[in-house]
């Protein structure tokens, strides 16, 4: 069999993030070459992350850490690994002025006091799935800051609130490693292609269908979940939608923005505010889905309008198609309305 060279030579590469970037410098906020800097940052931090988890099994940095995080959970050897590098590309890329992490109790300076954002990042959301080859994520969110340039960052940089943010998104790990984020202009999406260490860009306009056939949750909570989302569950069922839940946010988030659905994180009784962090994981998944066409709820209120007060604040999520987040939200007012028409007068029965 011949092989014609000339062709195969002539296929385009793609285009890089770099080149991406440069070219839409004008979308970016302020478009002076900081964020662009900064997405570069993160991308170059989510490369070494990636060659880390695609030999965790060759290497001693699976498992835990024997040791809990600032939020109760059991650390994994790879959310350290992950925490340092995206701290140190943002302390070396010198564009952040402070950075809040997961797996820190408080904001993270970086002496770069120059730096006019701020980023707040799950370094790697998951990862106790890594032991078993599951696919895994980083989610970040920036900001710009708030505070004087050149003074140390300040808690006002980081509890802005979610319609502030002027970029976020997430790294995918899995059967390949996707970057996908939006800085209020759309959602587009860089695939890593490993021989050339480059992210080309693979999805320039990423919008989640209006509808889908999955809803994806943790089906053990059943008995803990509220009256409206099981309601909202049965009726999923009765359509013949299917259930499908990894257990990694993003791995099931992503899945949804391209596939359409749902995803639910409703409150719990060992959870009654929600179990998903706010900063670094409600307000980044709820700013992309917004600009990808989807819907984004925290109960009846949207994620984005959620005020802050705490950095590791916890938030309930119904996240993804429109017309599944809206048939949820229907749930919940049938059910209020019940609620009220079962309830006595006041004074009756006297």
């Amino acid at each position: 069999m011949s092989i014609n060279r000339e062709n195969t030579l002539a296929q385009p590469v793609g285009t890089t993030l770099e080149r991406y970037i440069m070219r839409n410098q004008a979308e970016f906020a302020y478009a002076t070459g900081e964020l662009s800097q900064l997405l570069r940052d993160i991308a170059l931090a989510g490369k070494i992350v990636n060659r880390e988890v695609n030999r965790a099994g060759l290497t001693s940095i699976i498992g835990a850490m024997g040791q809990q995080n600032v939020q109760g959970e059991s650390q994994q050897k790879l959310d350290v690994e992950a925490n340092i590098r995206f701290i140190r590309a943002l302390t070396n890329g010198r564009e952040a002025c402070a950075v809040l992490s997961e797996e820190e109790d408080d904001m993270i300076h970086t002496g770069n006091c120059q730096g006019k954002y701020v980023v707040a990042i799950d370094p790697l959301d998951g990862s106790s799935n890594i032991d078993v080859n599951i696919s895994i994520g980083t989610i970040f969110s920036i900001y710009r800051r708030v505070s004087p340039v050149g003074q140390e960052a300040t808690r006002g940089d980081f509890l802005q609130g979610g319609r502030r943010q002027v970029a976020a998104g997430y790294i995918l790990y899995g059967s390949s490693t996707m970057l996908v984020y939006t800085t209020g202009h759309g959602v587009v999406g860089f695939t890593y292609e490993n021989s050339l260490g480059e992210f080309f860009l693979s999805h320039p306009n990423i919008t989640i269908p209006a509808s889908g056939n999955v809803f994806s949750c943790n089906e053990g909570y059943w008995f803990d979940y509220p009256q409206y989302v099981r309601d909202f569950l049965m009726q999923c069922k009765e359509k013949s939608m299917s259930g499908r839940y990894v257990g990694s946010l993003v791995a099931d988030y992503h899945r949804n923005l391209f596939t359409g659905g749902i995803y639910l994180y409703p409150p719990t009784r060992k959870t009654p505010n929600g179990k998903l962090r706010l900063l670094y994981e409600g307000y980044p998944l709820a700013f992309l889905i917004e600009q990808a066409g989807g819907e984004a709820m925290a109960g009846e209120e949207k994620v984005l309008d959620i005020v802050p007060t705490e950095y590791h604040q916890r938030a309930p999520l119904y996240i993804g198609s429109p017309e599944l987040v809206n048939r949820l939200l229907a749930c919940a007012s049938e059910a209020q309305t019940a609620s009220v028409l079962e309830t006595p007068a006041a004074g009756a029965g006297r």
